[in-house]
């Protein structure tokens, strides 16, 4: 079993009790992840447990766990709300990574790189699968969220390789791209808390905007990251040079019609970055372009729009642990 720690997300929250249960019960939804992946069929046994065991941050858990810990976080279905989404979120990876051919995750080769695109589609299908049976368990409210949830990580994903169509303004597109495919699955995370954990029924919607707000300003931060940081365990630029859009080049774009500044980074970046040198180059002129400091404002407006949206909650050790939550998703380097 994975040694599991707290996100470092959580690592500001005062109240130590909180965090000790917290603590507790991703430890419970690691030994039930596990059992979960574990099949009588070796091969699917072997691809199944791949990403699982090669890490991850477990911040789908964490929501579920803080949300039942506004009402009964002691129910043996909050665990299992919690496995329902990390798997999801497992399924979805193994998706995204044949989509957009990416060598690596979590530290280990893509699951398409070791067994190629159609084991790797399967093994992503065969965990769908999975959480699909444990949620048909938990009853009728998680059956509707998971369907809903998946039919919108479906559409994020068709939106993001369809690219915006005719007349639709880029910048907004993307934004729904990442609630879509990022935000939705937090979003459900939060609200399965509250649900399982017999929370009142007045503390769902909140939780579902703040959910889907923090998701896009994660990968909001992820953006900025990609250009900005040094420490990401990953170099700097890689979604840049493998044409994957992002906000800083998406804002770079919008300036570019009157900075020549803007215009000429296009002109770069637009040309191909295979050759390092001009990779370098590429970063460097984002690093100084306010197109960069935009994207970061930006996914800090969407972590304070979630603390707002956590306004009709009653103060408690919780709340204050979801508001540090939702400000450290933008004070991370990766």
């Amino acid at each position: 079993m994975n040694k599991i720690v707290l996100p470092p997300q959580l690592r500001k929250v005062v109240d130590k009790a909180l965090l000790k249960k917290i603590q507790s019960g991703l430890e419970q939804v690691e030994i039930q992840l596990l059992e979960a992946v574990t099949h009588t069929d070796p091969v699917a046994n072997v691809t199944s447990r791949h990403l699982l065991e090669a890490g991850g941050k477990r911040l789908r858990p964490v929501l579920v766990l803080l949300g039942a810990a506004l009402g009964d976080d002691s129910k043996d279905q909050v665990v299992k709300a919690a496995v329902v989404v990390e798997l999801t979120h497992l399924a979805t990876l193994y998706h995204d990574d044949v989509m957009d051919r990416a060598p690596m995750r979590r530290g280990v080769p893509t699951a398409h790189e070791v067994w190629g695109n159609s084991v790797a589609i399967l093994t992503g299908d065969l965990l769908f699968a999975r959480a699909s049976q444990i949620v048909s368990r938990l009853g009728g409210k998680a059956l509707s969220l998971q369907a809903d949830t998946f039919e919108r990580l479906c559409l994020g994903q068709l939106h993001e390789t369809l690219g915006p169509q005719n007349n639709e303004d880029p910048i907004n597109h993307y934004i729904q791209v990442l609630a879509d495919k990022t935000g939705s699955l937090i979003a459900a995370s939060a609200e399965l808390g509250v649900v399982y954990g017999d929370g009142p029924d007045e503390y769902r919607e909140p939780m579902r905007i703040y959910g889907e707000k923090v998701g896009v300003a994660f990968q909001l931060i992820d953006d900025v990251i990609d250009i900005a940081s040094d420490q990401s365990g990953k170099t700097p630029g890689t979604d840049l040079r493998a044409g994957v859009p992002t906000m800083p080049t998406l804002l770079l774009r919008a300036h570019a019609a009157t900075d020549p500044k803007a215009k000429e980074l296009i002109e770069i970046i637009d040309a191909g970055l295979e050759d390092d040198d001009q990779l370098a180059l590429a970063v460097a002129g984002l690093r100084e372009h306010p197109a960069l400091e935009e994207a970061y404002q930006l996914a800090k407006k969407w972590a304070a729009d979630a603390v707002a949206a956590l306004a009709p909650l009653p103060d408690s050790p919780v709340k204050d642990a979801l508001r540090v939550f939702a400000e450290a998703v933008v004070d991370r380097e990766q």
